[in-house]
């Protein structure tokens, strides 16, 4: 017999809990299914514990320069059993906070097992059965191995098992060129580890500027991790306790301890037993869904990393706002209003919102671009900070702002007032001709758009 429900929520990730919260202060009877780790990836294996690490990280880059600002530190040493205690105490204060909110939920009932469709409207846990009216999939996604020769002969890591090491890896190779890889390079290679990047493509980050991206490279070169671009055809052999990967034909192979595999991620949809509820999904493997997030089956959405539409932590959580609304507040809001915007967490951070100036230029509008080196901005130059530059790309006709990239001290927190801009639909002269506080690195927002020229 099977237990009803008004809605089952399968995945406690960033935008299951909270439309919990909702439609049970809605006065609904709402299941919140979980085969793993309550809060999904990001308070597990994402945002929560990488940024813990890569504060770790940058608090020991930063005592190794004591004596730039007259500080005398001596031997800088990084005991990794204790980064990982803090990472991991850190992350469970995380996750019991979203266990007992749930479980606090009137009307909330926490199954932990993996979720199936047996229909349209049910889905099986184990040896429960359970029936909705309404089915929201929250599911997530997983690092994903490519098949690359010799691989499956050694031991390798994803973003999930490196979490888990409480010892320094002598050398660690890190095996793609974008955010997940660039951040733990940085982060071991400050910890103490020698670090070999190798990106298949012709340079690091190749959905960002040229410019970003050789000024990353130079960042991370800077601090002593080597860089192998153009990867054509990367292989593995086992080398003792060890291994040795091979970039492309011709070149030296490079042995290594340990190996990170950093080269994109999928959907968790392939064991949920669509088919049984006519769930369509696309080549990749992510739900199909429509501007309010509704897959094709009327009764059933997808939020988060599975359905396709963003791959961070803040789309996931506007997935549940969007749903939210549309369905409890009579607030007509889609996924095309969103700006995209993410930030990269090296050290210094990228904080980015719209287009590229890559992409303006292939879109053929005139356009107006501005751009300032951090190290003609003040704080910057205060803090011992100046890696980086800020840019933004205005459209010459309507001047509003199309796009922005802030890398450099703060760039994460400064590219919201570029965003919030965009989104209000003002020009660009709503922050040109506002007055910031001084020191800050926000000042020269104003100043680098009184700056503007015709882009190329």
């Amino acid at each position: 017999m099977a237990e009803k429900f008004d809605a089952i929520i399968v995945g406690a990730g960033q935008a299951g809990p909270p439309l919990a919260g909702r439609l049970t202060e809605a006065g609904q009877t709402v299941a919140v299914i979980e085969r793993k780790l309550v809060g999904g990836t990001c308070v597990n294996y994402g945002c929560i514990p990488t940024k813990t690490l890569v504060a770790s990280a940058h608090t020991a880059h930063t005592a190794r320069r004591g004596a730039e600002y007259g500080i005398g530190t001596g031997d800088v040493t990084v005991e990794m059993s204790a980064v990982k205690a803090r990472k991991d105490q850190i992350v469970r204060g995380d996750r019991e906070g979203v266990e007992s909110w749930i479980e606090g939920m009137e009307g909330a009932t926490l199954i932990r097992g993996h979720a199936r469709f047996e229909s349209p409207h049910t889905i099986r846990v184990d040896d429960r059965v359970l029936e909705a009216d309404r089915i929201f999939l929250n599911v997530g996604g997983r690092a994903v191995a490519p098949d690359m020769p010799g691989l499956s002969d050694i031991d390798y890591l994803t973003n999930v098992g490196i979490l888990e090491l409480d010892t320094l890896p002598e050398h660690l190779v890190v095996i793609g060129g974008s955010y997940i890889a660039l951040e733990f390079a940085q982060m071991y290679r400050r910890f103490g580890a020698r670090v070999t990047v190798i990106e298949k493509g012709p340079r690091l980050t190749s959905r960002e500027d040229e410019d970003v991206s050789a000024t990353i490279k130079e960042i991370l070169e800077a601090e002593g991790i080597d860089v192998v671009v153009d990867a054509s055809d990367i292989r593995f052999a086992k080398r003792g306790s060890g291994f040795e990967v091979t970039p492309r034909d011709g070149v030296q192979p490079i042995a290594g301890t340990h190996l990170l595999m950093a080269v994109g991620r999928q959907p968790n949809t392939d064991d949920l037993g669509l088919e049984a509820a006519g769930v369509e999904t696309d080549r990749r493997g992510y739900i199909v869904v429509d501007d309010q997030l509704r897959t094709n089956v009327e009764h059933i959405w997808a939020m988060g990393d599975c359905n396709g539409r963003g791959a961070f932590t803040h789309t996931s959580y506007n997935d549940f706002e969007i749903v939210a609304a549309n369905l409890l507040d009579d607030d007509p809001r889609r996924v095309s209003d969103r700006i995209t915007t993410y930030a990269l967490y090296i050290d210094p951070p990228l904080g980015r919102a719209g287009m590229t100036v890559d992409e303006v230029r292939k879109s053929g509008r005139k356009a107006l671009v501005g751009k300032r080196p951090m190290t003609r901005v003040g704080r910057a130059v205060e803090k011992g900070e100046t890696q980086g530059f800020m840019k933004v790309v205005v459209d010459a006709e309507t001047e509003q702002i199309l796009g922005a990239a802030i890398f450099g001290v703060g760039g994460d927190e400064v590219i919201h007032s570029i965003l919030d801009i965009m989104t209000a639909e003002l020009p660009y002269t709503a922050i040109s001709r506002t007055m910031h506080i001084h020191p800050t690195v926000s000042e020269l927002v104003p100043t680098m758009l009184q700056e503007l020229k015709p882009l190329d």
